[in-house]
């Protein structure tokens, strides 16, 4: 089985040379380079063609920050994982939003290390736990809000359900057949529907529909 090839970025001398003596231990790996900022590591990038890139992020000459943003770009077979002590919010989604796919602390087990990037390797993203929760939280947050925002959510079961049958084409007759409903009946939640979507007429009603999914061409 081949090796994940990796490069190990961290200004620190001492720790790089902690990581790869780590490394060294798994059958897994193997450390094609060290970079001790980001510079380093897009010309080693380029250089060494590696599977993977442990990322530090605050160094200096060129952070980890825009090295990760210039690799995911540049490089996109590329992976990063990142690998600090800096696990704060902001640096969490800076360094996501940047292209990484992967985030553990340095205060992470040394076999939570490897399986993070073996994990990554394959193809999946890697948090660790406590960056896991930021993101957590972050959802229970910004979801409830988000819904508040999207009118469609604000529709009952049954506009939902007259939504989906004029976007299909149906005509109100046909709809209070079909739901046993009087034609009045439909009209009347045709008409709540389309004021809570902001819509003016059926084309923009289908159109809307289309962005959402609900209908396809």
């Amino acid at each position: 089985m081949d090796k994940i090839k990796l490069l190990v970025v961290d200004d620190h001398a001492i720790v790089r040379e902690g990581i790869c003596a780590l490394l060294e231990l798994s059958p897994e790996t193997v450390v094609l380079g060290e970079a001790a900022n980001g510079k380093e590591a897009l010309e080693l990038v380029k250089k060494l063609n590696p599977d993977l890139v442990l990322m530090d992020i605050v160094m200096p000459v060129m952070d980890g920050l825009e090295a990760t943003r210039s690799i995911c770009k540049d490089f996109p077979r590329v992976k990063v994982l990142v690998l600090t002590q800096y696990d704060d919010r902001e640096h969490v989604f800076q360094i996501i939003e940047a292209g990484a796919v992967g985030f553990i602390d340095k205060t992470t087990v040394s076999s939570e290390l490897v399986r993070g990037i073996r994990a990554v390797h394959r193809g999946e993203s890697f948090l660790s736990p406590q960056v896991a929760r930021y993101l957590v939280d972050d959802f229970r947050h910004e979801y409830p809000e988000r819904r508040k925002r999207d009118p469609y959510s604000q529709l009952t079961d049954r506009e939902r359900e007259i939504f989906k049958l004029l976007a299909d084409g149906c005509t109100i007759r046909e709809i209070a057949d079909l739901l046993v409903l009087s034609p009045k009946t439909v009209e009347g939640h045709k008409t709540r529907l389309m004021a809570k979507l902001e819509l003016r007429n059926r084309v923009e009603l289908v159109k809307y529909a289309m962005r959402k999914g609900i209908v396809k061409l």
